[in-house]
């Protein structure tokens, strides 16, 4: 059983305190949140509120995400850093790889790449990329991924990218593992294609039938070995106010303030990952 802590949206200076807590703490890994820029006018709707208004997100900080794992895997030992998630499609892979392998190299394979499709046209505005069939252009984002993050020669030739034998070094001694995150079924059918799935929050009954939807998509496509890995993901516990706590003291006293609020929920996220488990029986 592995534990997840969750933070977003936080003051930037709280980071490397909560990093370094979290990891004294014993947590497995830490979410590390992605976003490129908020627009000033926009028509979508956020899919994870009521009403899909997203206004509270208006100037939050997030700090780029491969840029905020390598500052906070410099300051801790054992804790993983998971990206929930990358807009992967708005970027090109062949960056992203880099990135990645170069994270996952420099601290000893703790990094998990959680990557999802984006459903706001603006992220693609932004970024100059077309918003149509960014499901397939992600498909080939991970293909592309998967091969540059191998330290082998690699080539790809698809619909959105063309790509002659390259080699990147340094190369993780491992695979980068890749999580997907959404809950539409073609969301659920990629995680299970791959490595895991991300939870993104939302109604408890929806959460069950997503797990046991994904967990039958692994089952069909042999890959079971990653849907406790998934499901331990799903149910990783979301601390938003420890981001907010009156910090006092130098950084040791607040990492020790910050540890104690940790521990404080535990108990409750024990409960989390026992009900989870027991809605796939």
């Amino acid at each position: 059983m592995r534990f997840t802590y969750a933070e977003a949206m936080t003051d930037p200076k709280y980071y490397i305190p909560l990093a370094k807590a979290a990891d004294e703490a014993g947590y497995h890994a830490m979410t590390i949140p992605d976003s490129i820029a908020y627009p000033e006018e926009s028509d979508s709707k956020y899919p994870y509120t009521a009403d899909g208004n997203r206004e509270f997100l208006d100037g939050k900080s997030f700090i780029e995400s491969f840029a905020l794992i390598g500052a906070l895997s410099a300051v801790t030992t054992n804790l993983h850093f998971n990206i929930f998630v990358l807009k992967l499609p708005i970027r090109p892979p062949a960056l992203v790889a880099k990135q990645a392998g170069s994270l996952a190299a420099m601290f000893d394979n703790r990094l998990g790449l959680g990557v999802g499709t984006s459903p706001w046209p603006e992220d693609y505005e932004i970024m100059g990329v077309p918003f149509a069939k960014r499901g397939k252009r992600m498909d080939e984002c991970i293909d592309v991924i998967r091969g540059l993050t191998s330290g082998d020669y690699f080539e790809y030739h698809g619909e959105f990218y063309d790509i002659p034998r390259f080699k990147m070094t340094p190369a993780p001694t491992k695979p980068v593992p890749i999580l997907v995150g959404g809950h539409a079924d073609a969301a659920l059918r990629r995680a299970a294609r791959n490595d895991g799935w991300m939870h993104g929050g939302g109604d408890p009954e929806e959460l069950q039938r997503a797990m046991a939807q994904f967990m039958e998509q692994a089952q069909q496509g042999q890959r079971v070995a990653f849907a406790d890995q998934a499901i331990n993901l799903a149910v990783g516990i979301t601390v938003a106010a420890i981001g907010r706590l009156d910090l006092a003291g130098g950084a040791d006293e607040q990492a020790t303030q910050v540890r104690d609020a940790i521990r404080l929920i535990f108990p409750e996220a024990v409960t989390l990952v026992r009900e989870a488990r027991e809605g796939l029986a």
